[in-house]
């Protein structure tokens, strides 16, 4: 079984900008906020998900700059 499979996430893969970093930054979201909220806040879990905002705000401005 591959990834696109999976039905829901199939479907944002398909209905995505055809951007992998993009979809992946997108699924990643919410299972980062899963182990946050399993683990408790720590340091471990605030660099994370600080990492997570920044890359994510870095990559769609390089997007936008870019196109």
């Amino acid at each position: 079984m591959r990834i696109n499979e999976l039905p829901i996430v199939g479907e944002l893969l398909e209905s995505g900008a055809e951007d992998r970093i993009f979809d992946s930054l997108l699924l990643v979201g919410p299972l980062l906020i899963l182990v946050i909220a399993l683990v408790g806040r720590s340091v471990l879990t605030t660099g994370l998900a600080a990492a997570y905002v920044v890359f994510f705000v870095a990559y769609v401005l390089y997007r936008g700059i870019r196109h």
